[in-house]
């Protein structure tokens, strides 16, 4: 160091560059067990996902969940899997965001990335890589249209905690929460309104299923149920259609209490009630995943079939299209 000083010798440093780094929730690596285990114990070993007691959840997790679920996982995933990409469907639709920003947002000196909150490419990988690459300032675009603590709030986690390990720190801005933004609302009612004119039948129901939460968790202070509820509401108002809404939430886990009403029961409930053709999508994902191809295109479409139920058909998620990535670029072009 003191050689360095003396011959005013520097290493080179690369500055001057921004980052917009899109992350999503994640994803294994394949389908084969193992991937699977590795990526539901990094899921479910986050405190922000699961509150129970520390102990007690260890056990749980370790010596009961991550031997049995990861079977009936891989399962599941095999069936959505990309096998001409070899990558789960929410890698392949969040590469291709990155991709479509990168040709929209075009800026000197601007690098688009993505990465996972659980599995690859990490945050950590990716923020110490655009650091290294100069990056001086990186705004972070959790791709979570409501915000939930077990979802944007863990995002801001980690990102914080990888600024923890850095001696000489990137300026983080985080772009908030998005659930009632025009050009969210716009894509959606958009992708609803293209799926009603390729059908052949008029829905006597529109259901918007959100990912669930424990009810604790909103009892204790958490907004995401009032914000899926707001988007609905828009959606509702913005589209004008003659046809009902109605929110449920999907994807629980464990014998707690969560959001209700839950979608498999009340799909199972609906026929009964007349209601034997329904249009659903969920709003809350930004990209088709597992939740959305195998929990309700394929097992909540065949349980309400199976229940009396005539059409069902389902809104794919906002993915690549074209106003979603404009969306995307209204919320990180006022940050660069």
């Amino acid at each position: 160091m003191k050689e360095i000083i003396e011959n005013n010798e520097h290493p080179k440093i690369s500055f001057g560059k921004t980052a917009v780094l899109l992350i999503n929730l994640g994803t294994p690596d394949s389908y084969n067990w193992w991937d699977i285990r590795n990526y539901l114990k990094e899921f479910l070993s986050d405190r922000r996902v699961i509150e129970t007691n520390k102990i007690l959840w260890f056990f749980l997790l370790n010596f009961i969940i991550l031997n049995f679920r990861p079977h009936k996982t891989a399962k599941n995933y095999k069936k959505i899997w990309l096998k001409k990409d070899n990558m789960s469907p929410l890698k392949f639709y969040t590469k291709l965001q990155r991709d479509k920003l990168r040709k929209i947002l075009k800026k000197e000196n601007v690098l688009i990335e993505y990465a996972m909150r659980y599995g690859s490419p990490s945050i950590k990988n990716k923020i110490s890589s655009l650091k290294e690459k100069g990056c001086e300032n990186i705004v972070v675009l959790p791709l979570y249209p409501q915000y939930a603590s077990p979802t944007t709030a863990s995002v801001c986690d980690e990102v914080f905690r990888v600024l923890l390990e850095m001696r000489w720190q990137p300026s983080i801005q985080i772009v908030p929460h998005y659930e009632s933004n025009p050009f969210y609302i716009d894509a959606l009612v958009n992708s609803i309104k293209e799926k009603i004119e390729k059908i052949t039948y008029s829905p006597d129901l529109i259901i918007t299923s959100y990912h669930g939460i424990p009810e604790k968790y909103f009892l204790k202070g958490d907004p995401y149920h009032c914000y899926c509820y707001k988007t609905t509401r828009l959606i509702e108002e913005k589209s004008n259609f003659k046809i009902p809404f109605l929110v449920t939430f999907q994807s629980r886990f464990g014998p707690q209490k969560w959001l209700s009403p839950y979608t498999d029961k009340t799909l199972e409930e609906l026929p009964s009630k007349g209601i034997k053709k329904v249009l659903l999508l969920c709003p809350g994902f930004s990209s088709d995943c597992i939740e959305t191809l195998e929990e309700i295109n394929i097992e909540a479409k065949q349980l309400f079939l199976n229940s009396g139920g005539k059409k069902f058909d389902f809104v794919p998620c906002l993915n690549d299209r074209e106003d979603h990535i404009e969306l995307l670029y209204q919320l990180v072009s006022k940050f660069i």
